[in-house]
């Protein structure tokens, strides 16, 4: 008997497909300075615009989505996680200070269906859109017995760049330091395995009380993206000392990574809205204050740590979905306390 591709579970054909469907949103994302993208075999961006920078320093980050793929899977809508995986990349070198030049996308699955890996990629191409974003190129992988029937993996790789002077690295963070928070649209991208095993056997498509809405819309939610929000206090003069992106590891571990030696963070419990979703997750799992804490950004996505005195400024630039949350204090190592 003759063995081709298709009957071990590749099928060849299936990804051209899916390039087909996606050309035009990726295309779409495109600036002079690409020179070569979809259907290469590496992509080409022009960095000549850099030279015109004093001292240009690149800033790349490699993230996914994780088990948040499973919950769109299970409702069959795929739209929102490739703003999910662009947006998440977008915020982690933007606490640096960068912005983005490209990205590229990886996906896989035992079985490429090309309507959903399309539908994926073109999420990803609108939300680098919404930030100036080339989506340069990327890869859809087809491995049956690598990922299980109906399963599907997202990553993304962005680069981004930053001038060496105005690099945010949080070593002029001090004592008596305000720490602002931005409100986050959700789960983001962190806490699903969590969330998955405390809504295990739920209807996703209900309208749970608490929420309001159907609990899949909940879960389904964007991460969002902060690039606008710190471009506008820059604009306006604040001087940003750090940022932290609320991601695995939660409100505890993310914020001491910016931390420099002799402060850590005092964040005021009450000082923001927890979306219910927490609160629901916390309850139905019976999860202690601190493990939350731990594992999900509870409503604040990013946090922003300014002169106490650019507090107030800072606040009235950012509008209705950011609070002043915490300070900072001298303490022997970095650490978060939630008060």
């Amino acid at each position: 008997m003759t063995l081709s591709y298709r009957d071990a579970g590749v099928d060849i054909a299936a990804g051209a497909a899916a390039v087909e469907l996606m050309k035009d949103a990726v295309r779409a994302t495109y600036g002079p300075e690409v020179l070569a993208g979809i259907g290469a075999f590496g992509g080409l961006f022009d960095a000549a615009a850099l030279a015109r920078m004093a001292a240009p320093v690149l800033v790349a980050s490699t993230d996914g989505v994780g088990t948040k793929t499973k919950i769109a899977a299970a409702l069959g809508r795929y739209d929102t996680i490739g703003h999910d995986i662009v947006n998440h990349c977008v915020n982690d070198i933007l606490v640096q200070g960068a912005r983005p030049l490209f990205f590229l996308d990886y996906i896989a699955s035992a079985r490429l269906v090309p309507e959903v890996v399309a539908t994926v990629v073109s999420g990803c191409a609108a939300a680098c859109r919404a930030v100036g974003c080339a989506l340069l190129g990327g890869e859809t992988a087809e491995m049956p017995g690598v990922y299980a029937p109906g399963e599907l993996d997202l990553v993304g790789t962005i680069v981004g760049v930053v001038e060496r002077e105005q690099i945010i690295d949080g070593r002029a963070i001090a004592a008596g330091d305000a720490i602002i928070g931005l409100a986050s649209s959700g789960l983001h991208t962190n806490g699903y395995s969590l969330a998955r095993r405390v809504f295990d056997g739920w209807n996703l498509t209900a309208v749970a009380p608490e929420l309001g809405r159907p609990l899949g819309d909940v879960l389904l939610a964007p991460h969002r993206a902060y690039l606008a929000e710190v471009q506008r206090l820059q604009a306006a003069g604040i001087t940003i000392k750090g940022l932290a992106h609320i991601t695995g590891g939660g409100l505890l571990d993310n914020p001491p990574r910016i931390f420099p030696p002799g402060v850590a963070g005092r964040l005021w419990r009450r000082s923001w809205p927890v979306p219910p979703i927490f609160r629901l997750i916390q309850r139905l799992g019976q999860i202690e204050e601190r493990e939350m804490a731990h594992v999900f950004n509870l409503g604040l996505g990013m946090l922003v740590i300014v002169p106490p005195l650019q507090a107030d400024p800072a606040l009235r630039v950012l509008g209705a979905e950011a609070w002043l949350v915490g300070e900072m204090v001298a303490a022997d190592a970095p650490a978060v306390e939630i008060v």
